[in-house]
């Protein structure tokens, strides 16, 4: 059969650049080898979220009575049903994709796709079973799976990627996470929420290490203050798993420590899903161990393209939906703008929440900025006080020479709804007066953004 568009992959790159497609009037396909969503939908960004708030609703019953809430008996996580919410909450965005696909007349094809020769994709289904299907544009959108690396090699049993962290058949009762990006610090929160015992290692001197250094010590801080133990400037050597329990052996600045758990969990970043799909065959350039493409997603092979997870830049669902948008909308003869990689927010949805976007004070200065700061906590927030989360802050990178946003880095309650205003203000070159002067509403949690910019020319209020 042939279409316009066949997409490779149905995850927030894929399903979101099929849609968009079709409603350009393309005929469409989308070849799936498991759910419809991809890891997204079905193994990361929601159930994980759900996950978290269910770790959330937990730790405000347990501190009911600092809300005014008695609850009488003893509050209990239940962790599978937890993981069951979890479960139903992805299947039901999996099922949405399908709804989805229906209104906007996308097919859609499951099996294993890979690149058969120019304009065409072999897909072979469970039974093994063969199927070609022919485009003008074939689109990959594989995604990327969890990294292994040699002294962590996954079992799936004691030591595990994220996937198995949403699905164990039961709590462990200690848990070393290795990693303290999203992934491995959003799980160290949940676990040790609900009464795992957490010991989180970090390679780099600080958590989260992309972030702000401030922003990073303060989740540090955090973590500590509810006695997980944190382990930065450290990394896990080998893994011994031949006992009940797993032996971490592991090189901090003070030598060598030995950590038991239960459970490893390895969250040291994804691999890109680019094998058994025709690369080499098509002679589809690569670099670095991801497909090469232009500003438009287009390959050096004239009608394949590549989006999200295999292709450079942050691996974030948000910017694989929009470069699909952008490559369909090329393919489709409109005239798109090119992504601006500058300004890609990014989350972290510990507690408290973390989000970011544009460049660190660091980075700034690095870059040859002379900046103005301003920094504003959330101690001082009336709404982060009457909601229990003093802790965190909102602070904001200036150029002192034009006054343009450069950065906004947040850690705190609701941060992670209220990053798109920065980028929404730094795309449309916002100085730090214009914010000053953008009257934001009382009380709300995002008055710390008006703040932090009075904070940064001396005319702050409140602190």
């Amino acid at each position: 059969m042939n279409y316009d568009v066949i997409v490779i992959g149905s995850g927030p790159g894929g399903y979101v650049a099929a849609i968009r497609a079709s409603q350009l009037g393309l005929k469409v396909a989308v070849v799936e080898k498991e759910n419809l969503g991809g890891i997204c939908l079905n193994w990361g960004c929601i159930p994980t979220k759900s996950l978290l708030k269910s770790a959330q609703a937990f730790e405000y019953a347990v501190h009911g009575a600092d809300y005014g809430v008695a609850i009488s008996g003893e509050v209990k996580a239940d962790f599978e049903a937890m993981v069951k919410r979890s479960r139903g909450v992805a299947e039901g965005m999996s099922k949405g994709i399908q709804f989805l696909f229906k209104k906007n007349k996308v097919e859609s094809i499951f099996g294993w796709g890979k690149l058969s020769g120019k304009n065409t994709v072999e897909v072979t289904d469970e039974a093994g079973k063969k199927s070609t299907y022919t485009a003008k544009h074939i689109i990959l959108a594989t995604g990327a799976r969890s990294r292994e690396l040699p002294n962590l090699p996954q079992d799936g049993k004691k030591i595990i990627g994220y996937r198995k962290a949403l699905s164990l058949e039961k709590q462990p009762e200690s848990m070393v996470v290795v990693g303290s990006g999203a992934i491995g610090s959003e799980f160290a929160y949940f676990y040790h929420t609900i009464g795992t015992k957490v010991t989180l290692v970090e390679f780099m001197p600080t958590l989260v290490p992309n972030e702000d250094e401030e922003v990073a010590k303060q989740l540090e801080r955090n973590f500590k203050k509810s006695k997980m133990a944190v382990m930065v400037s450290s990394s896990v050597e080998s893994v011994d798993t031949s006992g009940d329990k797993c032996k971490v052996t592991i090189k901090t600045k003070k030598g060598q420590e030995v950590v038991e758990a239960d459970v490893v969990l390895s969250a040291v970043g994804i691999s890109p899903n680019t094998e058994g799909i025709g690369l080499e065959e098509l002679g589809v350039a690569m670099d670095n161990g991801r497909v090469k493409v232009d500003e438009y997603y287009r390959t050096n092979v004239d009608g394949v393209y590549a989006i999200g997870d295999i292709v450079a830049g942050p691996a974030l669902a948000h910017v694989a939906s929009a470069e699909g948008i952008t490559c369909v909308e090329k393919i489709a003869g409109m005239n798109p703008e090119p992504i601006d990689y500058s300004n890609i927010p990014g989350c972290t949805y510990t507690s408290p929440e973390i989000s970011s976007v544009g460049l660190t004070e660091a980075k700034a200065k690095e870059a040859g900025y002379e900046v103005k700061v301003g920094k504003f906590p959330y101690s001082a927030s009336g709404k982060a006080s009457a909601a229990g989360q003093k802790d965190g802050f909102v602070k904001l990178v200036f150029d002192a020479k034009y006054g343009e946003l450069l950065g906004a880095h947040m850690i705190g309650g609701n941060v992670t709804e209220m990053i798109a205003e920065m980028v929404v203000a730094k795309k449309l070159e916002i100085t730090g007066h214009e914010l000053i002067k953008t009257i934001h509403p009382h009380p709300t949690m995002s008055e710390a953004v008006m703040e932090a910019a009075a904070a940064a020319y001396d005319e702050v209020i409140h602190i």
